[in-house]
């Protein structure tokens, strides 16, 4: 779907009063818990970030784990597998899921990070790996990055016994939303510059939801819709500052991915990529500009547009639209499994 009128202003947004109430809360909270200092009370934010705990027993068809991948830096994922779908002759796809929370917040094992994946293992199906990555402001730039792509690492040891023998790691995935998804399109740089090391796994997409990108000079999206929800200008401003290392401004190559010091991935393999925007998300135009810098770069890429959303609205089962978006990833990850059995 593609949006041909784009809405005024965010007080035009319509949304349950169970979707609204928590869209609230949850701009409440990152804002009483970011410090004008460029701190986060972690301790208290814990005790509100309600958890799921890992279950073998299957839940809904799916089963999760927590694998740990290095201690040191506490890096370890959470493995949701399905057990509702006939693995008995055919393999399953891997999708590498990085949670949103503007690199600051939230982790796999928050609840709504926990039933999303959850939900895209079953719907999917798939093998989902949520990587908890390194957060913001205790570890800047680019420790998310080196996180995400030490995952990889340890995925493609041959020798990994801890994921099911259907899982096929020569169809994985790279997935995110908002700050996960500028994560995985990072971390898609950097394995497709040292692909040639990877014996097993091989990326064959990229599913980037509602990317959380920026840049010095203002969109026009952004000033339109500065006061929204989740994502003003305000946190965002705050977020990008705690997560740059000292000095960098906001046109930084991981910030700004399309603007003047963007890396250029003309020559690289990069994968495949659906983009999804939402029409009440400040972050509009950065991520269509994110989409037409793919195509100009000779990338394959395909916009899906969401115009009454706004931003992270997926995460909200309630809304039918979250129903619509995972369909349409299924069709994405079918359709990308099926050109690769081609090739």
């Amino acid at each position: 779907m593609s949006a041909k009128n784009k809405p005024s202003d965010s007080h035009s947004l319509v949304l349950p009063w169970k979707t609204r109430i928590s869209v609230s809360a949850l701009s409440a909270v990152t804002d009483f818990f970011r410090r004008s200092d460029g701190t986060v009370n972690r301790h208290i934010l814990s005790l509100l970030d309600l958890k799921a705990s890992p279950n073998p027993n299957p839940v809904k068809g799916v089963k999760s784990s927590d694998i740990m991948v290095d201690p040191s830096r506490n890096l370890w994922f959470r493995l949701f597998v399905p057990t509702d779908t006939d693995t008995t002759t055919t393999s399953l796809p891997v999708v590498i899921f990085f949670h949103g929370g503007g690199f600051t917040f939230l982790s796999p094992s928050s609840f709504a990070y926990d039933a999303v994946c959850r939900r895209f293992a079953r719907k999917l199906p798939a093998v989902v790996i949520s990587v908890n990555y390194r957060l913001s402001p205790e570890h800047r730039y680019p420790s998310q990055y080196d996180d995400g792509f030490d995952v990889i690492q340890f995925l493609n040891r041959s020798e990994l016994k801890q994921l099911p023998d259907f899982a096929d790691l020569s169809k994985c995935f790279l997935a995110g939303d908002s700050a996960g998804a500028n994560l995985a399109h990072n971390v898609a740089i950097r394995a497709s510059r040292e692909g040639s090391q990877f014996q097993v796994v091989k990326i064959i997409g990229l599913i980037s939801i509602q990317p959380f990108f920026g840049g010095e000079e203002r969109t026009d999206s952004e000033i339109r819709l500065r006061k929204s929800p989740i994502v003003s200008l305000e946190r965002t401003d705050w977020l990008w500052k705690v997560f740059l290392p000292q000095g960098s401004d906001k046109d930084h190559e991981a910030v700004n991915v399309s603007g003047p010091k963007a890396v250029d991935i003309s020559g690289l393999e990069y994968p495949e990529t659906v983009v999804f925007v939402g029409g009440f998300d400040p972050l509009q135009d950065r991520q269509r500009g994110y989409y037409e810098w793919l195509k100009k770069s000779g990338k394959q890429a395909r916009l899906i547009e969401y115009p009454n959303m706004m931003h992270a609205f997926y995460v909200f089962p309630e809304l039918p639209e979250s129903s619509q978006l995972i369909a349409q990833v299924k069709d994405f990850v079918s359709h990308k499994c099926k050109t690769s059995n081609s090739q």
